[in-house]
């Protein structure tokens, strides 16, 4: 899964949660559906550009409340 916004470091996608700015998760077409609710992994930046981060959150209706680690 992905978020949008495409944050380049785990560390600007726990700014841009911190700033209130809601940031959805996402899991581009295929034949995998995205989580909505609960913990899910997210991973970027976004393809093409190779994956450099990973990281646990929380999600609420499909927006990310929490970075979990």
């Amino acid at each position: 899964m992905y978020a949008t916004g495409n944050p380049k470091t785990k560390k600007q996608l726990k700014e841009m949660v911190a700033s209130g700015t809601p940031v959805r998760a996402y899991q581009p077409g295929g034949m995998f559906e995205g989580k909505t609710d609960g913990e899910a992994t997210i991973e970027g930046p976004h393809y093409p550009q190779p994956h450099r981060w990973y990281a646990r959150v929380l999600l609420q209706s499909g927006i990310i409340i929490k970075v979990i680690s």
